[in-house]
């Protein structure tokens, strides 16, 4: 005779749902897993004979980006399946009271959006000075005798490192004859 205990109980949606609910971390590792697989496709299909100068190409930082976010998903999902947890706004220094600050944010998106634009007929260093300079604005730096030529120094020493240094053609703009 079998009683009602020894019966075992069917898993039934609700179940189902709870544990998905408990481990919903592996959707992270699932976004991660997918953009691995992106970036490594892409890189190694990728047609390099012009831009090879040495031993390391152009494909040398996506593969090892994509060969680290893949290690990434793995790990993630090894520490979620064996009961690791994130914390739940532990470690943040935000009051999620208050509003977002959407002036910031649109500053921002607005100075982007002028350095995307006026990158090829002003040339980098223009236009990167006034990416960096809008930007510290943005964010609330408010010397005007300091930050404009902070920002050119940066946007000069940028402009130098990519196109003189390793190799990266960058629009120079109306001062190409100058640097």
């Amino acid at each position: 005779m079998t009683t009602q205990t020894d019966i075992p109980p069917a898993e039934t949606g609700g179940e189902r749902r709870s544990w998905l609910r408990e481990h919903s971390e592996l959707g992270v590792c699932v976004l991660l897993l997918a953009l691995g697989v992106l970036v490594l496709t892409d890189a190694l299909t990728m047609d390099v004979d012009i831009a090879q100068r040495g031993p390391v190409g152009p494909k040398t930082v996506p593969v090892v980006v994509g060969a680290g976010l893949l290690a990434i998903a793995a790990l993630l999902a090894l520490d979620v399946l064996r009961g690791g947890r994130g914390q739940a706004e532990g470690g943040e220094d935000i009051d999620l009271s208050e509003p977002a600050d959407w002036r910031t944010v649109l500053l921002l998106a607005g100075v982007f959006l002028g350095a995307a634009v006026l990158i090829e007929p002003l040339g980098f260093p223009l236009a990167g000075a006034l990416l960096f300079w809008g930007a510290a604005f943005a964010l609330g730096s408010r010397r005007i005798d300091r930050d404009p030529l902070i920002a050119a120094g940066l946007s000069l020493v940028t402009y130098t490192v990519f196109n003189n240094l390793l190799g990266v053609p960058l629009p120079g703009g109306p001062l190409m004859g100058v640097l």
